[in-house]
C-alpha cells in the first residue's frame, strides 16, 4: 500500500515538474544490532521478497548486546503402536515432535528465569523475568496449545491466548452448564458436566455412584437421594434453583462465583488466565440485560448464538509469558522472542475465486487451467508468499535483545520455510555452533553477555502461610432493622368512648373515614359542579356507597369542609395532599416510622400539619383528644421538625363531621409519646 501511494504521488508530482523526494526510516529504536544484522541477512538471502526494497537497518542503540539462536529441528518420534483406549483421539503422543518441542521451550524459559541474564534498560545486566518472553506462532495450531500446556504444567505464569472465544473457555463452559441445569432440571448432561467441573469437584467415580444404577430417569433426583453424602452440593444447587427465576443472569452468576465460591474454585483448577473468560461472561450478561428481558434461559440462547470473540490487551502481561500469533503481535516488542512455528508453508487451500483480467471467475481444475487463469493463480500465490514474508519481518523485529528460532518439523531442502531462511541468514553471518536444548544449533551474537547479580532470596519458612480468618470468612449478616410502623397505628384509642356503639360500628366508621379522606383528596382540584361525577368515579369497590342517600351524605360532609371559609388555606392550590413521610419517632426508642400526612401547608414562616378525622364524637378541647390520635400527631411533629427546623410547626386535627379545625399543642402531642406509653 505504501508503494502504491508512493507511485501515485510520484506520478502526480512529475506532472507538474516536481520530483518526489524519498526518505527511508533506517534506524530501529527497538532491536539490538545483532537482531538487525540477522534480519538484513535473512531477507537479503530471500531476495527481499515482500519488502520491496533492500533491508538495510541501523540500530539506534548500536552498543546494545544481542543474540540470535537457532535450534535444530525436533526429530520425528516413534509413533506408539497402540494408544490407550481412554486417551482422547486428538491427544498427541508424548513422543510427538510438537510435544517434545513445547516441553523444551518451557524448560528453557524456566531455566533462563532461574539463572539467565539480559541487558538492562539503563545499562548493565539484569535477571531474566517471565514477562521478558514473547512466543509467536503463525497460527493457533496444536503447537500453540502444547506450549501453553507445557508452561502450565511447570507452573510458569502464562498470560493466555491473545484472542479469547468466550464460549470455548473451560470456565465459561462450566458456568453455562450449571446455568443450563438451573433453567431445566431435567438436563442431566449439563448437571453431570457441572458436577465434574471445578465448581463442585466430583470425581468420575463419585458421578458413577450417583448415576448408576438409578431408578429415576433424571440425574437431579438421583443426586438428592445421595444428599447425606453430598450435602453441601445439594444445598448449593437448591439455593440456586430457588433463585433462578428471580435473579438476572449477572446476579445469578455473581451468586455462583462469590457466595458459593465458584470463582475461587475455577481459578484454583484452571489458573489465573481463566479469570479473563469469567469476567468476559459477566460483561456479556450485563450487555444482554441492557437490551433484552433479563432471563437466564434467554441469556443462554443469546450467548450461544453470539459466539463472541474478544481480543485481550497483550502489551502488558503482568509478569507473565505472552503467546500469540505473529499477526497479532504487530506494534508489540519484547526483550526475548521465541519463534517455534517456522516449518514449511503451503499456499492457502480453498481459493476458488480468481481475478482473471479484472474479472472474478471460478478456478477450474488444474488440467483445465487457461494461461490467464494460471497466471492469476500464480500471482495470488505470490501475493500470499509476500504477505507471509512480511509476517516474518514482523516476527523477527519484535525482539529487542534475544531471538530464539526453533521448529517441530524438519525443513525441506527445497522448501520455503522460515527455518530454512533463518539458517541461511545465520550462515552468511558466520554464526557459531551452540549447544541448545534441542541439540547443536547456531548462535550469532554481538556484544558481551554478562551474568547479572541475582538477589538473595531468603529460604522459605516451614509450613504454609496462614491467612487471617477474615480473608475466608463470610461477611456477617447485617442486623435486622425493625420494620417501620405507621403513625396511624400508634397504640391508644382513636375515638372517644361511646356507650351506644355497636360491635359493627367500628368497621362502618373506618369505611366512612376512608370514603371521606378520598373525597377530600380528589375534589379540591375540580369545580364543584363536577364533584358528584368525580365522587362516583373514585368511590368504587369496597368504598362504593350502597345507596344514593349514602352518596349524598358523603358529598354533603365533604362540601361542608371544602367550602368553609376558615379552611380555605388548607385546601389552597399550593397546599400538599397525601404527603409521604419517613423518619423516626422523636422519643426513645426512636423506632422508624413511615406514613402519610393528609394535608401539609408550607409557608416561609410555618408548616401546618393537618390530619382528617371523621369521628362521630368530637372532643371539646385538645386535651380530650384520644391518646392514639395525639401520638400520631406527635410523630408527625417530630419528623417535620427535622425537615424544617427553622420554621414553626403547627399541628391541627380537622373534624370532618362539623368542619372544625382544632389546633393541637406540640407539647401535648410529644408528651403522649413518653416512655411507658410508647408503641
Amino acid at each position: 500500500e505504501f508503494n502504491r501511494m508512493k507511485a501515485r504521488f510520484g506520478t502526480r508530482l512529475s506532472a507538474i515538474g516536481e520530483t518526489l523526494c524519498e526518505h527511508s526510516l533506517d534506524y530501529s529504536f527497538r532491536s539490538s544490532p545483532a537482531i538487525l544484522d540477522f534480519v538484513d541477512a535473512t531477507f537479503r538471502a530471500a531476495g527481499h521478497v515482500g519488502l520491496g526494497t533492500p533491508s538495510m537497518h541501523l540500530a539506534f542503540f548500536d552498543k546494545l548486546p544481542g543474540r540470535v539462536d537457532l535450534w535444530p529441528p525436533e526429530p520425528a518420534g516413534d509413533k506408539p503402536e497402540d494408544k490407550q483406549w481412554f486417551d482422547p483421539t486428538d491427544m498427541l503422543a508424548a513422543s510427538d515432535p510438537t510435544v517434545t518441542l513445547a516441553e523444551k521451550i518451557a524448560a528453557h524459559i524456566e531455566d533462563a528465569v532461574k539463572t539467565g541474564s539480559i541487558p538492562g534498560e539503563n545499562g548493565g545486566f539484569r535477571p531474566i523475568r517471565f514477562d521478558d518472553f514473547l512466543i509467536l506462532v503463525q497460527r493457533r495450531s496444536p503447537l500453540f496449545h502444547e506450549i501453553v500446556r507445557a508452561c502450565k504444567a511447570r507452573g510458569l505464569p502464562m498470560a493466555g491466548a491473545d484472542r479469547l472465544r468466550i464460549g470455548a473457555e473451560m470456565a465459561v463452559r462450566d458456568l453455562t452448564a450449571l446455568l443450563s441445569f438451573l433453567v431445566l432440571p431435567e438436563d442431566s448432561l449439563s448437571l453431570a458436566a457441572a458436577l465434574r467441573s471445578p465448581l463442585f469437584g466430583l470425581s468420575e467415580s463419585d458421578l458413577f455412584d450417583i448415576a448408576h444404577p438409578r431408578p429415576e430417569t433424571d440425574l437431579w433426583p438421583a443426586l438428592r437421594r445421595h444428599e447425606k453424602r453430598f450435602a453441601e452440593i445439594v444445598r448449593t444447587l437448591e439455593d440456586l434453583r430457588a433463585q433462578v427465576d428471580y435473579l438476572k443472569p449477572y446476579d445469578l452468576l455473581e451468586r455462583i462465583l462469590t457466595r458459593h465460591g465458584g470463582r475461587e474454585r475455577l481459578l484454583a483448577r484452571l489458573g489465573p488466565e481463566a479469570e479473563d473468560g469469567i469476567d468476559a461472561l459477566l460483561s456479556q450478561a450485563l450487555l444482554y440485560e441492557q437490551g433484552e428481558t433479563p432471563s437466564v434461559s434467554g441469556f443462554l440462547l443469546w450467548s450461544a448464538a453470539a459466539d463472541t470473540e474478544i481480543k485481550r490487551e497483550a502489551d502488558t502481561s503482568g509478569g507473565r509469558i505472552r503467546i500469540m500469533t505473529t499477526h497479532g503481535a504487530k506494534g508489540l516488542e519484547s526483550p526475548i522472542v521465541i519463534l517455534p512455528d517456522v516449518s514449511d508453508w503451503s499456499p492457502r487451500a480453498g481459493q476458488e475465486i480468481l481475478l482473471v483480467n479484472g474479472i472474478a471467475t471460478w478456478r477450474p481444475p488444474a488440467p483445465q487451467l487457461t494461461e490467464a487463469a494460471a497466471q492469476a493463480l500464480a500471482a495470488s500465490r505470490a501475493a500470499q508468499e509476500e504477505e507471509r514474508m512480511r509476517l516474518l519481518y514482523v516476527a523477527l523485529t519484535r525482539a529487542e535483545k534475544w531471538l530464539i528460532i526453533c521448529s517441530a518439523k524438519e525443513a525441506k531442502a527445497d522448501g520455503n520455510s522460515w527455518y530454512r531462511l533463518a539458517r541461511t541468514g545465520l550462515e552468511t553471518l558466520d554464526a557459531t555452533a551452540l549447544a541448545t536444548p534441542a541439540g547443536v544449533g547456531l548462535r550469532y551474537q554481538r556484544g558481551e553477555w554478562q551474568d547479572a547479580p541475582r538477589p538473595t532470596i531468603a529460604p522459605a519458612q516451614d509450613g504454609a502461610a496462614t491467612l487471617p480468618p477474615w480473608v475466608t470468612a463470610a461477611a456477617p449478616a447485617p442486623p435486622e432493622r425493625p420494620a417501620p410502623v405507621s403513625p396511624s397505628d400508634m397504640e391508644g384509642p382513636k375515638s372517644l368512648p361511646d356507650p351506644q356503639a355497636q360491635p359493627q360500628d367500628d368497621a362502618r366508621a373506618m369505611r366512612h373515614g376512608s370514603q371521606v379522606h378520598l373525597l377530600l383528596e380528589r375534589l379540591p382540584d375540580h369545580a364543584r359542579e363536577f364533584w358528584p361525577t368525580i365522587a362516583a368515579q373514585v368511590l368504587t369497590g369496597d368504598l362504593a356507597p350502597q345507596t344514593p342517600a349514602e352518596m349524598d351524605a358523603l358529598l354533603q360532609e365533604a362540601a361542608r369542609v371544602l367550602t368553609a371559609p376558615e379552611l380555605a388555606e388548607i385546601f389552597a392550590p399550593d397546599a400538599l395532599a397525601e404527603v409521604e413521610i419517613a423518619g423516626t419517632i422523636p422519643t426513645p426508642p426512636h423506632a422508624p416510622v413511615r406514613g402519610t400526612i393528609d394535608r401539609l401547608v408550607i409557608t416561609d414562616e410555618k408548616v401546618m400539619i393537618v390530619d382528617f378525622k371523621s369521628n362521630r364524637l368530637i372532643p371539646d378541647t385538645p386535651a380530650a383528644i384520644p391518646l392514639g390520635i395525639l401520638r400520631q400527631m406527635g410523630v408527625y411533629y417530630g419528623v417535620i421538625r427535622e425537615i424544617y427546623p427553622d420554621r414553626q410547626v403547627v399541628l391541627a386535627v380537622l373534624w370532618t363531621r362539623c368542619a372544625t379545625l382544632m389546633e393541637v399543642p406540640a407539647d401535648l402531642a410529644l408528651e403522649s409519646l413518653v416512655a411507658g406509653r410508647a408503641p
